[in-house]
């Protein structure tokens, strides 16, 4: 397909860029907000996404690979910081990691009716999710009670006798026997745990029952995806083979 570049008119008032695109290319007013929506549109040289923008006498150039298709809803993975309040600013192409290899391109269409699905803890860090597909959101929020996260927990404090042993199964929260779950040391000061429908608190509660505290909370991972290498305040999608 070949680049298609408006010349400049002289109009009395300015119109639609769907509109002005449809009359470019000859499509349907739909095909040219898709062209537009999908990031394949620039005005005077720079990217515009919205169908309504106004133009009169700008350059209006459709890339050559663009495709008049429907986007796809995305989920995003992101790296909340203990000490970082989030903040829709935090999810923009300033903080998209750079090693991200799902190969989407951003649009900001993707940070539109976004859902947060298994938010973390108040004082938590770690890994969260946000998405757009009915699907992902239905599977983590309802059906949270089934799928397992880990945790790396930093903790203080002298771990009773057969502690660890309670910590895998043998408490209770709220007043419900807790099923067994896997706890492991990571090193001196910090345990894994590995657990499904995790309940506010209960970590902590779990550890002050076995004579530890809890310094800091980090999840590190929600059923098969983890959080690997995304640093801190960043974000990256959520590849197409991925699955929770």
């Amino acid at each position: 397909m070949a680049i298609h570049v408006s010349k400049k008119h002289f109009m009395t008032s300015p119109v639609r860029l769907a509109k002005r695109l449809a009359e470019l290319v000859n499509c349907s007013r739909r095909e040219a907000e898709l062209y537009i929506t999908g990031g394949w549109v620039s005005v005077d040289g720079q990217v515009v996404e919205e169908p309504q923008f106004m133009v009169s006498e700008q350059q209006v150039e459709l890339h050559p690979k663009a495709k008049p298709i429907q986007i796809e809803p995305v989920t995003i993975l992101f790296h909340q910081s203990l000490d970082t309040e989030l903040t829709p600013q935090m999810l923009s192409a300033d903080t998209h990691a750079a090693d991200d290899h799902s190969g989407i391109r951003i649009l900001k269409y993707h940070f539109a009716h976004l859902t947060p699905c298994l938010p973390l803890e108040i004082n938590a860090s770690g890994l969260l999710v946000f998405t757009q597909d009915f699907r992902v959101a239905r599977k983590l929020n309802d059906d949270a009670t089934t799928i397992e996260q880990e945790y790396v927990v930093e903790v203080a404090g002298e771990l009773t006798p057969d502690g660890l042993k309670l910590l895998n199964h043998g408490l209770s929260y709220s007043g419900k026997v807790l099923p067994p779950i896997k706890v492991s040391w990571q090193n001196e000061t910090r345990l894994r745990f590995a657990l499904k429908g995790v309940q506010p608190g209960q970590i902590a509660h779990m550890c002050k029952s076995v004579g530890l505290q809890v310094l800091a909370l980090k999840r590190l991972r929600i059923g098969r995806v983890p959080m690997a290498k995304l640093q801190a305040g960043q974000w990256r999608y959520l590849s197409g083979y991925e699955r929770f």
